[in-house]
């Protein structure tokens, strides 16, 4: 594949980081696991590719998000979020705002419905991101801006909503690589000034959970995938977070027996750069985004382990359709193209099943919620996982 050149100045924003991961990797003996590289390149402060300064989303960045593709989204979404703060408490916290797009288009459609949180907290570690939606929500909703905070890291207690649209997928992931001799755990080298794959034996709880995995899906000799045990243990300190109140989780995945289907034998890993999807994660370390799918029945397990209950599994199409989505592509009048045709345009990628309608999935984990959520009134799959 043929991807866009990179400017100078960008050239010497990914050696930089490169050197750095170099020196990482000599200063531990000449390997780190994958997980710890695919940290490095996404997070290194200043450095990596969410905590720099390149431009991430939309049509101007490397992908688009659903909220990037208009108001749609989080206008459904206010359906789901209107009913579980009035069943928790009157606060929210979003974790990886993005653009701030998703924050801005949600509180307009909330005060809309007479539904406005008392606080809106965005916990965001990237200093450049967190700029970016202040200026967004300054020039969407500026008499909005009072009510939104930023976090720099968990609090101790919680009641209200915790919502992470696509955060797990750009959690650290362990490689692993199942075999006849036992389990590896993949990682990276350094080998005449290039990054390079070596595998090592996988020790501790990833080789406890790579057995379990192997178990319990039968995977061939030679399969390779990931193990994400920091979403694990993500969801797991949520749980010990809420008193009352719920996680809602959207992004991209699969149950565990899809995830490790004996044909899905390579992974999931994949990378983003100027719209381009490819599975090379050593190309321009901090100039492209590096994401793996996630395995919701990892989450569910984790989480329910830590004290959560699943509330709700299903696509996003089944979702946004539950939340009202076609009443609200019917506010806007067919007969004004103008609007009308971009706005169908967008609900088109977020429900069709070869966009994101099927792929896209809805998970609510929580505490303390006892009435049956709207979002999940119709196509729930916990059953799958």
């Amino acid at each position: 594949m043929q991807l866009p050149a990179p400017t100078p100045d960008a050239l010497d924003f990914s050696a930089a980081l490169v050197r750095r991961i170099a020196a990482e990797i000599v200063a531990a003996d000449g390997w780190i696991g994958f997980d710890h590289f695919m940290e490095l390149a996404l997070y290194a402060p200043g450095q990596g590719y969410y905590s720099g300064g390149a431009h991430k989303f939309g049509a101007a960045g490397d992908f688009v998000t659903a909220p990037e593709l208009g108001p749609a989204f989080a206008q459904a979404l206010a359906t789901q979020v209107a009913q579980l703060l009035a069943l928790s408490a009157p606060a929210i916290i979003e974790v990886g705002a993005g653009s701030g797009q998703l924050a801005s288009d949600l509180l307009r459609e909330l005060e809309r419905r007479d539904a406005l949180p008392a606080s809106y907290a965005i916990l965001e570690l990237s200093g450049e991101l967190q700029a970016r939606q202040r200026q967004t929500l300054a020039a969407d909703v500026p008499h909005l801006l009072p009510r939104v905070d930023w976090l720099e890291r968990l609090p101790e207690r919680f009641d209200g909503l915790v919502l992470a649209n696509e955060v797990l997928d750009a959690m650290p992931v362990k490689l692993v690589r199942w075999d006849a001799t036992g389990v590896a755990e993949r990682g990276v080298a350094v080998a005449s000034g290039q990054f390079t794959w070596v595998d090592r034996p996988a020790s501790g709880r990833l080789r406890e959970c790579a057995q379990a995995l192997a178990g319990e899906c039968a995977l061939p000799a030679g399969y390779l995938s990931e193990v994400s045990l920091a979403a694990r243990a993500w969801v797991a300190e949520w749980a010990a977070i809420v008193g009352r109140g719920a996680l809602l989780l959207i992004d991209y995945g699969f149950p565990r027996r899809e995830y490790y289907h004996w044909q899905r034998d390579a992974g999931t890993l994949m990378c983003h750069y100027r719209h381009h999807a490819h599975a090379e994660p050593f190309y321009l370390p901090g100039l492209q985004d590096i994401t793996a799918h996630v395995d919701f029945t990892a989450i569910v397990e984790s989480g329910c382990e830590a004290g959560f209950e699943l509330l709700g599994y299903c696509t996003q199409s089944s979702f946004l359709f539950n939340c009202g989505l076609t009443e609200i592509l019917a506010r806007t009048p067919a007969n004004d193209p103008r609007r009308y045709l971009p706005l169908a345009g967008a609900v088109n990628k977020l429900v069709s099943p070869a966009e994101m309608g099927e792929l896209f999935k809805v998970m609510a984990l929580g505490k303390g919620v006892s009435a049956p959520l709207l979002g999940f009134a119709s196509g729930d799959r916990s059953a799958t996982l």
